[in-house]
C-alpha cells in the first residue's frame, strides 16, 4: 500500500494544489468583467463608477507583490498564503451580497490585497519543493492554469448567471476559494522535512538541505542585493506585462470596433489567444527545463526561451497591425500571444534561480513590473486610440516595448545570484556582522550595474 501511494511524488501533489489555486484565483479576478453589465444595470451605476470598481483591484495588487513575497520569506508560504486566500475568498463571497458601489470598491480592493501577494508566495513555496531542473515546468503549468481560468470564466460565470443571477456566481466562487484554503492547509508544508508523506529518495531528488527554511527566516532581507540582481528582470516583466494587459482589457473592443466581428463570434475569437497562452505557458517551462537538462547551462535555458518568446511575439504582432483580413488578424494575434506566454514561466523561474531563499521577495519585485504595467497600459492604450482614432499607434507602442524587453533579456545573467554576492562578502569579511552599525546600508535602495555586465550581452549562451 505504501509503495502504491508513493508512485505519485509528494512535490507533484503540491504542484497540483498550486495549479488549482492559480485557476480559481484567476476566475475570481476576472469574473467582475463578465458580471459588470448586470451589476451596472441592477445598481444603476455610471460607466465611471463601474470603471472605479474595475480599477480598485489593480492598486493593492501591485503594492502587495513585494509585501506578500517578503512576508512569505519571513514567516513561510503556508501561513501567508493561507491568510491571503482567506482574504480573497471572503471578498469574493461577500461581493455576492454587495448593495452599493462603495461596498463593491472595498471588496475589490480586498481581493487585490489577497491575490496581490499570492503568486510571489507560491513562487516562494517552490523554493524548497521543486528541484532546479523542474522549476520551469512548475511555473509554466501553474500559469497555464491561470490562463485557462481566464479563458473559461465567460462561459462558466454566464452559465451560473443564467441559472441564478450574478450574485450566485460570486457566492459559489467564494466558497470554492475557501474550500481550496482548507485543501492547502492539509496538503502543503513549508519544507519536505515537515511532510510526513515524502521519502528520503524524493528529498534527495529535490536537493533540500535540512534547516534551510529556518535559517532563511532568521536572515535579514538583503534589499540592495535583490534590487541590483532583479531590476532588469522587473523591466523585462514590465514589457511583457504591457502587452498582456492589452490582451486582457482591449482585445474584445479591438475585434469588435477595428475588425468588425459581431457578438456571436466575439467570445470565440477572444478566447482563442487565451487558449494558445495555456499551451505557451506550459511549453515555455518544459523547453527551458529540457535545455538545462541537456546542456547544464542555466543562463542559456532561461535567456534563450525569453528571446524566442518575445521575438516570436513581435514577429506575429507587427504584420497583424497592417493586415487587412480580420481572420488573419485573429490568427496573428493568437500566434503573438502564444509566443508571449512562452516567456512567462521563465520570468517566474528567474527569482528562484537568482534569489534562492529570498525568492518570495524577488518574485514580488519582478511582478511589481507587471502590476505597474497593469496600471498604465490599459489607460495609455485607450488614450492613444482616442487621440489617433486608430488601434495602430497603441499596438506599435506595445511592439516597441516588446523589442526593448527582448534586448534587455539578453543581459540577464543567472550566474550573478544573491547567494553568490553573500558568499563573496563572507570571504572578504564584509557581511552584516563585519559592517556592524553600518549593516543597515544593505537595505538602501540602490541600482548599480555590475562591471562588464552590459559589455557582452550576446554571450547569453554561455
Amino acid at each position: 500500500m505504501k509503495q502504491r501511494a508513493q508512485r505519485v511524488k509528494t512535490r507533484h501533489i503540491i504542484l497540483a494544489v498550486m495549479c488549482l489555486m492559480y485557476f480559481i484565483s484567476y476566475i475570481d479576478r476576472v469574473n467582475i468583467a463578465v458580471a459588470g453589465p448586470l451589476i451596472r444595470h441592477e445598481m444603476g451605476l455610471t460607466t465611471v463608477q463601474l470603471g472605479l470598481v474595475f480599477s480598485a483591484f489593480a492598486y493593492p495588487y501591485a503594492a502587495m507583490q513585494i509585501i506578500g513575497g517578503c512576508l512569505s520569506d519571513k514567516f513561510g508560504p503556508k501561513l501567508v498564503l493561507t491568510v491571503l486566500s482567506l482574504i480573497w475568498g471572503a471578498a469574493t463571497l461577500a461581493t455576492g451580497f454587495a448593495g452599493s458601489v462603495t461596498t463593491l470598491v472595498v471588496l475589490r480592493f480586498m481581493l487585490g490585497i489577497g491575490e496581490g501577494g499570492a503568486f510571489p508566495s507560491a513562487t516562494r513555496a517552490f523554493t524548497y519543493w521543486m528541484p532546479v531542473r523542474e522549476r520551469g515546468f512548475a511555473q509554466g503549468i501553474t500559469h497555464s492554469f491561470a490562463r485557462l481560468g481566464g479563458a473559461v470564466t465567460p462561459p462558466l460565470v454566464l452559465a451560473v448567471v443564467v441559472a441564478g443571477g450574478w450574485r450566485d456566481a460570486f457566492i459559489l466562487l467564494g466558497v470554492a476559494s475557501l474550500a481550496w484554503t482548507v485543501l492547502y492547509l492539509f496538503v502543503f508544508t513549508n519544507t519536505p522535512e515537515q511532510n510526513r508523506r515524502i521519502t528520503r529518495e524524493e528529498t534527495a531528488e529535490i536537493g533540500y538541505r535540512s534547516g534551510d527554511c529556518e535559517r532563511a527566516k532568521r536572515t535579514p532581507t538583503p534589499w540592495r542585493k535583490l534590487i541590483r540582481r532583479m531590476w532588469l528582470v522587473t523591466f523585462v516583466d514590465f514589457c511583457y506585462g504591457w502587452l498582456l494587459w492589452v490582451y486582457l482589457t482591449w482585445l474584445p473592443s479591438y475585434l469588435k470596433e477595428s475588425r468588425g466581428f459581431d457578438l456571436k463570434h466575439l467570445a470565440l475569437f477572444t478566447a482563442l489567444p487565451l487558449l494558445a497562452g495555456v499551451v505557451g505557458d506550459t511549453l515555455g517551462g518544459v523547453v527551458s527545463d529540457r535545455i538545462y537538462k541537456t546542456t547544464g547551462r542555466l543562463r542559456l535555458a532561461r535567456v534563450a526561451v525569453l528571446v524566442v518568446g518575445m521575438g516570436g511575439s513581435l514577429a506575429f504582432l507587427l504584420p497583424m497591425i497592417s493586415v487587412a483580413d480580420p481572420m488573419t488578424a485573429v490568427w496573428l494575434l493568437t500566434g503573438s500571444f502564444f509566443f508571449l506566454e512562452i516567456t512567462n514561466p521563465v520570468l517566474w523561474t528567474l527569482p528562484l534561480d537568482i534569489a534562492g531563499k529570498y525568492a518570495g521577495t524577488a518574485g514580488g519585485m519582478m511582478n511589481t513590473g507587471f502590476g505597474v504595467a497593469g496600471m498604465i497600459s490599459p489607460v495609455a492604450f485607450g488614450y492613444l486610440i482616442e487621440h489617433t482614432g486608430s488601434y495602430n499607434a497603441p499596438f506599435m507602442v506595445s511592439a516597441g516595448l516588446l523589442a526593448l524587453g527582448l534586448v534587455a533579456a539578453l543581459f540577464i545573467d543567472t550566474a550573478r545570484t544573491v547567494e553568490a554576492d553573500e558568499e563573496r562578502e563572507r570571504e572578504r569579511g564584509e557581511g552584516p556582522a563585519a559592517r556592524g552599525a553600518f549593516a543597515f546600508l544593505d537595505a538602501a535602495p540602490a541600482v548599480r550595474l555590475e562591471r562588464h555586465s552590459l559589455r557582452r550581452p550576446l554571450r547569453w549562451w554561455r
